[in-house]
């Protein structure tokens, strides 16, 4: 009977676990059909679980990313899109070539500057060397030879406004010099002559060189434009001087340094130029320079003082 059996099963286990020397016995498990694997690599196919304050999360199984083969046909641009693909490569192509002239046309005007320079510099030399000539000649038959007087001066102002007359202070301002050590330009005849006179206590002033009115310009250059003061360059030179014949920095050198027939003009279009305090201060600006002071003519010396306030 099944009692029977089963007790017989109980008492045998009973008494196997209490003697050592019977052996137990096993108790087949019903064995479990394996897990299926995805052909996958790896184990992207299963999905796997996570526990996280008591909740299982299934995570999604990874996708694979689509290759170009895969990848849908480029759709073609509307004609708008195409319309305006077409206008910004234009613009593009338009603009380099205008760059492209720009350079260019740099490049020439830089060449046609060092071709006046040099021909500037041959009359000037030839000019030189006939006042020479004329100098020996007169030696040498017992006469002078008077140089020709110069045509231009640069007048500096060295003090400011304090306890200073109406009139000086009127004639500054026609010279354009407003502000302490400001320097310009001004054409010698009887006018300027005098109004230098009512003045000479208040600028330093001489005939400046032709390297001298070159350094200026490089170093402290600047333009009149549109009542606004703009960097001298040889592009802006040509663009507002152009139709007198002056393209560069240095036709602008030999128009002031020969006083032409355009200096006014140009003159007008060079902004005053703002110089600094010189180096090592002054002596005694109240003071003529004759007397060891800094005020007044000082002829072809200027240019050394120039050189300090540079």
């Amino acid at each position: 009977s099944t009692q029977s059996t089963w007790g017989h099963l109980l008492s045998v286990y009973f008494f196997s676990t209490c003697h050592p020397k019977i052996p137990k016995p096993r108790i087949l498990r019903q064995k479990m059909p394996p897990k299926k694997v995805s052909r996958r690599k790896g184990k992207a196919g299963l999905a796997r679980t996570r526990r996280s304050s008591g909740n299982v999360v299934r995570a999604k199984p990874k996708t694979e990313k689509p290759t170009k083969a895969s990848l849908p046909a480029k759709v073609p641009p509307p004609e708008r899109k195409k319309k305006i693909l077409a206008q910004r490569q234009l613009a593009v192509r338009v603009k380099a070539k205008i760059a492209n002239l720009k350079k260019r046309a740099s490049l020439e005007l830089e060449q046609e500057a060092v071709r006046r320079f040099y021909k500037y510099r041959k009359a000037r030399r030839s000019q030189e060397r006939n006042i020479r000539n004329k100098k020996l000649s007169a030696r040498l038959n017992k006469k002078y030879y008077v140089e020709p007087e110069p045509k231009v001066a640069i007048v500096v102002r060295i003090r400011g406004i304090c306890d200073m007359p109406p009139v000086p202070k009127k004639i500054l301002q026609l010279l354009r010099l407003r502000q302490i050590f400001s320097a310009s330009f001004i054409r010698i005849n009887k006018a300027t002559l005098n109004m230098l006179k009512k003045v000479t206590a208040y600028v330093a002033w001489g005939y400046p060189s032709n390297s001298t009115i070159r350094k200026l310009l490089v170093k402290r250059g600047y333009a009149k434009v549109d009542g606004k003061r703009v960097r001298l360059s040889n592009e802006l030179i040509k663009k507002k001087l152009g139709k007198y014949n002056i393209v560069c920095a240095e036709d602008i050198v030999n128009e002031i340094h020969t006083v032409g027939s355009k200096f006014k003009e140009v003159n007008k279009f060079l902004w005053p130029f703002k110089l600094s305090s010189p180096k090592g201060g002054l002596k005694a600006k109240r003071n003529h320079f004759v007397e060891g002071g800094d005020a007044g003519n000082r002829e072809k010396l200027i240019s050394k003082f120039i050189q300090k306030l540079l």
